[in-house]
């Protein structure tokens, strides 16, 4: 076989070179945060290479004890973090640092971009919910060199990368003897503190003591005033690595031995974020089924959080073992922003993701989970609303999708959901259901909603009219996902949701149904008149007890798609059953007044037609002939001037 050995200058991806400027300018306060980003991916090679040697222990190369070491050389003033876990091939090395293979890179990137050059701390958040990892070198370093060869692969197949991180790296093929990765940071002049054995110690305890692999550094003894004195040999002495973290995987600790900056560092390593979690929730079970779980909720979203493509879940181990990262089936979609482990002692050591959708023990891991997440956000809710508005902020939207796809939990996930409402101060969602009940007038026995594509829609939507004369509190739901949310939410506790929009609107005692009737019958010619003009455009016209000052809405009969949802499908490219709605008159405005009096026959079609194209653009819909309600809006003006 013929070594493809040649060496290659390349480009970095667009993507990857605004990053490394951003790195580098912006993560300035955090630069011993590289130390953490390095060991943390040292970590991740070694538990894959493990994970992989379950069924070809082959790629061991016998040397079957895992390891990361760092050293560091005073005269060249080079750090080197060197691990001998999976290692990568050239193809990885370019695929992996050559290209940032996220489908949410152009959406971190014009984040940071809108945040401009001055404010430093919130790109440095948004750089951390990204995770850099490997890019952090460049915070200290000048040029970054890699030697790396993948297990499984002869010697010759070792490669050599090398970049100063400015736009371009070179690439080539060079012997390497053992399987690994071994990063070298050429410091920059202003980095001597990296130079100290102590204080890359200092960081290593700090950050990565809970990594479940030995992290090595040269032991170095404090020499006698005798031995200083003492010529040096000429051939210096072989070095003695000694172990600087405690390398016991922090979730089998008891949880009284482990500080919360300790739980907090274990956080930010496995979910290679910056900043600190808003909780954590770690349990050991015991039993037939027995395993351990520690489980976070992050601070922030992730950027790819609503990518369909990318895969969420927290780590799945048995038994110490790594056996996967993202462990969907741990956990339900909604919950996908939960970071964390669980560790069997139960399953197979060769569980792939096939043997997970079929595993009753799995199940039990996942349900369990699930209530112990729904428990924490539900004592966060109840112990502290300031950090929970943090949470909802970031996973809102999220969380809603939870009673469509949690049966068994609709109850317990509804009521952790917040709302904007008529009673509410500004759009922000800060009512529960549980506050909306206890606001419910005496004799209501509904909760009403309405949805709309925009907070100003909704707030200011005529379907509202009534129930702000009546002092009743409406959710206003503007979120894409609450349709999908309505559609399957039909009650909590009890008491059936209504959306103010649809239906027959019914306010039991609070309404005078006798009334509402006799107006029908009075005013029958009227609405008969009014169907004639629309047509097929309407599937009815009726009196309305909805509105008290515009003259005229849409409503969707009771068991008809609404107006929001059939625009939100045809935005999407779906097909919608395009039902006609229902038409609403208020007898007692005075237009309605007007036209109830009417003769001219052209003039009353011109207000009908007028009034139906109003009610269509007060709840956000678009006219289908947008010049012909122009000319008979401008002709009915040049009349009442006459």
């Amino acid at each position: 076989m013929t070594l493809d050995a040649h060496k290659e200058t390349l480009e970095f991806q667009a993507e990857v070179s605004q990053v490394l400027n951003l790195v580098i300018r912006s993560l300035y306060s955090n630069k011993e945060i590289f130390l953490r980003e390095l060991i943390s991916n040292a970590s991740d090679a070694a538990e894959k290479l493990r994970f992989e040697a379950l069924t070809d222990d082959a790629l061991y190369e016998e040397d079957p004890e895992l390891e990361i070491r760092v050293s560091l050389d005073k005269e060249r003033r080079t750090v080197t973090i060197e691990d001998n876990g999976i290692g990568m091939s050239r193809q990885e090395v370019t695929e992996t640092i050559g290209t940032i293979a996220s489908s949410g890179t152009k959406k971190f990137l014009e984040a940071l971009g809108s945040k401009g050059d001055s404010d430093a701390a919130s790109q440095s958040q948004l750089i951390g919910q990204f995770g850099v990892g490997f890019y952090s070198a460049f915070i200290v370093a000048d040029k970054v060199t890699l030697v790396t060869r993948r297990a499984g692969l002869g010697a010759e197949h070792g490669v050599r990368w090398e970049s100063t991180g400015e736009g371009a790296y070179t690439i080539e093929t060079v012997e390497k003897a053992g399987r690994g990765t071994a990063i070298t940071l050429h410091l920059r002049e202003e980095e001597d503190e990296f130079l100290e054995s102590f204080r890359l110690r200092s960081i290593i305890s700090k950050f990565s003591d809970h990594i479940s692999m030995p992290i090595e550094m040269i032991k170095e003894p404090m020499p006698s005033a005798e031995e200083e004195e003492k010529e040096k040999p000429e051939q210096p002495e072989q070095p003695e690595w000694e172990q600087v973290n405690r390398g016991t995987a922090l979730w089998m600790r008891n949880k009284s031995e482990i500080s919360d900056e300790e739980y907090n560092e274990f956080y930010k390593h496995i979910a290679h974020d910056f900043e600190e979690p808003l909780a954590q929730v770690h349990n050991r079970v015991e039993g037939t089924n027995e395993y351990t779980s520690l489980l976070y909720i992050p601070g922030r979203a992730p950027f790819d959080l609503w990518e369909r493509d990318q895969k969420h879940g927290v780590k799945l181990y048995v038994r110490r073992v790594f056996i996967m990262d993202e462990a969907d089936k741990l956990m339900p979609h909604y919950l996908r922003f939960v970071k964390g482990v669980v560790d069997s002692d139960d399953l197979p050591l060769n569980v792939s993701r096939e043997i997970l959708q079929h595993n009753k023990k799995i199940d039990t891991i996942r349900t369990a989970s699930t209530k112990r997440i729904l428990g924490l956000l539900e004592k966060m809710a109840k112990d502290d609303s300031e950090k929970y508005q943090q949470f909802w902020k970031e996973f809102g939207r999220v969380m809603k999708e939870g009673p469509a796809e949690d049966f068994a939990n609709k109850e317990r996930v509804a009521g952790l959901l917040r709302f904007a409402t008529t009673r509410s101060e500004g759009r922000e969602e800060t009512v529960s259901l549980d506050q909306y009940l206890e606001r419910m007038q005496e004799k209501q026995e509904k909760i009403y909603y309405i949805t709309a594509d925009s907070y100003a829609a909704a707030s200011h939507s005529p379907h509202l009219e009534v129930f702000k004369k009546k002092d009743v509190e409406v959710l206003l739901l503007t979120d894409r996902v609450d349709e999908w949310l309505v559609s399957h939410l039909h009650e909590y506790n009890g008491k059936p949701l209504q959306s103010v929009a649809k239906g027959q609107l019914d306010l039991g005692d609070m309404d005078d149904k006798e009334a509402l009737e006799k107006e029908a019958e009075e005013h029958k010619g009227l609405l008969e008149r009014v169907k004639g003009v629309l047509g097929e455009q309407v599937k009815e016209v009726r009196v309305s007890n909805r509105l008290t000052d515009s003259p005229a809405c849409l409503v969707a009969d009771e068991h008809d798609m609404g107006a929001n949802l059939q625009r939100m499908l045809k935005q999407l490219g779906q097909d919608a059953p395009q039902t006609p709605p229902i038409m609403e008159l208020n007898l007692q405005h005075p237009l309605v007044e007007k036209m109830d009096q009417e003769v001219d026959e052209d003039r009353f079609a011109d207000l009908s037609r007028v009034l139906f194209d109003q009610a269509t653009l007060a709840e956000g819909g678009q006219l289908e002939d947008p010049a012909a309600f122009v000319h008979r809006l401008n002709k009915l003006m040049l009349s009442l001037s006459a």
